[in-house]
This record gives structure tokens, C-alpha cells and sequence, in this order.
């Protein structure tokens, strides 16, 4: 298996995801202007502009909203597969060397956050590390764990509490302050100021909004589900049949799962139930349409040939996408936020400048990659990595 492990197909199609998710990722940040959501009043605009508004914003956040960091999630796990089953097979523990890799994340996102509040690198580095626990543990296990972990079980024990006590409420993090500071330095701050603020309250914000909004116990099972998805082989083409059955599963469930959460949270409105249900249900949905999308990069990337020819000119992004996720943090900084730039502009615009710096960073990677084996920031973490 070691040779199917480092065969070109396995390698591209993983890099073709990640290429697709970082470009996802970009679109989306730029519109929502990397987490400072200051646009300028539409009063006067034509409707046509107002209309394609709309619809971009409810048109991306639709396809990508919760499923593109959730592809970069499971990825991350299967990267962790591949490193440590390549090391075994040198005779070699990688899970004490990937404990120092995590460390080194941490503070490439402590980098980042500098800039972009929004953020997963910080957040990666710290759920990561139940990978080298678990790694070791049979498939059964690790698919229980996984299960247990996508289907939110601090969410469902909130339902069953409210269920049992109707005066319960759902705790949920006091951020109201830290979000009005961080916004007030993205507005009106100098760079040293939005640097100091970014670091400490735009930091707690952001960990807090993911601790209540399900994302560390999904993220800690996508990372498991990655390394599952290693493990089996299944970005191999020998095994493409097994994302046929992944993607029927996944339509069948993201229907009803859908509709159930827009019914349940219009009949839920103004009850402690409606947050705990919607997350629940929301979570679940972005889980199925993930697995839509993936399975429908991978079938296409090895059954259709325009699509595949398509998919592989993502792969130099893909394969630098730490390097494109971190200056995309640093590049919509500096445009939107009031140390640089400060471009007020709508979402259409928006979108515009996403599509540019993409464009931008696309051309760098097919440059880079045609005279190094990794990105810049890869190379880096990597070679502090071996050390």
C-alpha cells in the first residue's frame, strides 16, 4: 500500500478538494469583507444591483457557507494519515513530530489572526492534537468516534434539557463586548491597535463562536473522518464506488434534514429550543452537502473529462493552499479594514475582489510550483516540522 499512497491520482485529487475549498473560502470571506461586515448604505441603488446582492450572498453562503472550511477540515485529517502511515512504513513515529507540527500552526495562526479575526489555523492546532490519540485505534472505534462527534452531542443534550426543563437556557458565550472592540478596531483603528485587539479579544471571539456554534466537535470529527478516509483508500479510483453510495446517502439525508430545520426554526422562533435545534439541524445539512460536493469533485475528477481537466487546474492551488488560506487573511485586511485601504464597496463589488484575488494567487501558485515542491509557508512548516 505504500506505493498507492504516493501515487499521483490519490495526491491530486486531494489537492484538487483542497484547491476548491481555499477558492470557496475566498469568495465567501470577501463578501462577508473578512469578518467585518461594513457595507455602504444601498439607499439609491439600482434594484438589479440590489437583486444580484442578494443573490450572491445567499447563493455562495447556499453552496459553500459551513461546507468549504468542513472539506479543508477532513483533509486536514487525511494529510495526518498519509504523513504518519508514510513514517510507520520507514519505521519511524510521527505522532510526537506532529505534536511539534501542531505547535508550529498554532503560531502560523496566531499569524494570521494578526489580520483576519475569522481564522481556523488556531483552532486546527488545537483540536489536532486528538489525532495522534486516536490514530492508533481500530476503524470501528474511530468510526464510532466520528459519528459521535459530527452529531453534536452538546446540542442534542441541550434539547433534551429544555425538553425536560422548561425554564432552561441555552448557555452560550457573553462575546456581545468583544465583538463591538474588534469591530470598533477593523473600523477606526490603527494597525498596532487592531493587531493588539486581534490577538486577544478577536481570538476569544472567534473560539467562543465556534464553541457555540458546534464547530470543535465537528471539526474534531471531520479530522477523524479524514484520517478514515486515508486509512480505507478511498481517494482511490479503485474505490470510486464507494462515493456513489456516499453521495446517494447524502441526498437522500440533506433533503429532508434541510426542510425539517427551516420548519422546526420558524415553529421554534422565540423558544430556548430554537438555537440548540437550528444548530443541530444546520450542522447535520452542511455535513450532507459536503459530502455532496466531495463526492461530486471526486467522481468527476476521475470519470468526466472535461470536469477532471477542469479540477486539475486547481491542484497547484491546492497544493499551496495553507500559504493562499493566510494571505487571503492579509490581502482582505489590508483592503477592507481601516489600517488599510478601507474599501467600502457591496457585496457584487465584493465578490469581484475575491475573484481577483484568487486570479492573483493562482497565477503565483502555478509559477511557484512549477520550480518548488511546496508553497512558502508549506516549506516552512515543514522544515521547522523536521528540525
Amino acid at each position: 500500500m505504500t506505493d498507492t499512497i504516493r501515487k499521483h491520482p490519490r495526491v491530486d485529487v486531494a489537492d484538487a478538494l483542497r484547491g476548491f475549498a481555499v477558492l470557496a473560502i475566498v469568495l465567501l470571506h470577501s463578501i462577508e469583507h473578512f469578518n467585518f461586515y461594513s457595507f455602504p448604505d444601498a439607499t439609491g441603488q439600482p434594484e438589479w444591483l440590489t437583486f444580484a446582492d442578494k443573490a450572491i450572498w445567499k447563493g455562495l453562503f447556499f453552496a459553500f457557507g459551513g461546507k468549504a472550511y468542513a472539506i479543508f477540515a477532513m483533509l486536514f485529517g487525511f494529510s495526518f494519515f498519509v504523513q504518519d502511515y508514510n513514517q510507520r512504513q520507514a519505521g519511524a513515529d510521527f505522532r510526537l513530530r506532529f505534536c511539534r507540527r501542531l505547535l508550529i500552526l498554532f503560531i502560523i495562526g496566531c499569524v494570521d489572526a494578526v489580520f483576519f479575526t475569522g481564522e481556523i489555523l488556531v483552532m486546527y492546532s488545537l483540536i489536532g492534537f486528538i489525532l495522534p490519540l486516536v490514530c492508533r485505534l481500530s476503524t470501528r472505534v474511530l468510526l464510532w468516534m466520528a459519528a459521535v462527534c459530527l452529531a453534536q452531542p452538546a446540542f442534542i443534550y441541550h434539547i433534551v434539557r429544555c425538553l425536560l426543563d422548561p425554564a432552561y437556557t441555552v448557555p452560550l458565550a457573553d462575546t456581545g463586548e468583544l465583538w463591538g472592540i474588534t469591530y470598533a478596531a477593523q473600523s477606526s483603528a490603527s494597525f498596532a491597535e487592531m493587531v493588539r485587539v486581534n490577538l486577544w479579544e478577536g481570538q476569544i471571539v472567534s473560539l467562543a463562536w465556534a464553541w457555540d456554534h458546534g464547530r470543535i466537535f465537528q471539526t474534531a470529527g471531520l479530522f477523524v473522518l479524514g484520517m478514515l478516509i486515508g486509512r480505507q483508500g478511498w481517494f482511490l479510483a479503485k474505490n470510486l464506488h464507494r462515493w456513489g453510495r456516499v453521495l446517494a446517502c447524502a441526498l437522500v439525508a440533506w433533503f429532508p434534514i434541510s426542510g425539517l430545520d427551516e420548519m422546526l426554526s420558524q415553529a421554534l422562533e422565540g423558544t430556548a429550543l430554537m438555537f440548540p435545534v437550528h444548530a443541530l439541524l444546520g450542522s447535520l445539512a452542511n455535513l450532507a452537502f459536503m459530502l455532496i460536493l466531495v463526492s461530486g469533485v471526486v467522481y468527476g475528477f476521475y470519470r468526466t473529462r472535461r470536469v477532471s481537466a477542469a479540477l486539475r487546474l486547481l491542484i497547484p492551488y491546492g497544493r499551496m493552499s495553507m500559504t493562499n488560506y493566510v494571505t487571503q487573511g492579509i490581502i482582505g485586511s489590508m483592503l477592507f479594514y481601516h489600517w488599510g485601504l478601507y474599501l467600502r464597496i457591496g457585496i457584487s463589488a465584493s465578490l469581484l475582489v475575491g475573484v481577483a484575488i484568487f486570479f492573483v494567487q493562482y497565477v503565483f501558485c502555478r509559477y511557484w510550483t512549477g520550480r518548488h515542491g511546496h508553497g512558502p509557508l508549506e516549506y516552512v512548516w515543514k522544515r521547522l516540522t523536521w528540525l
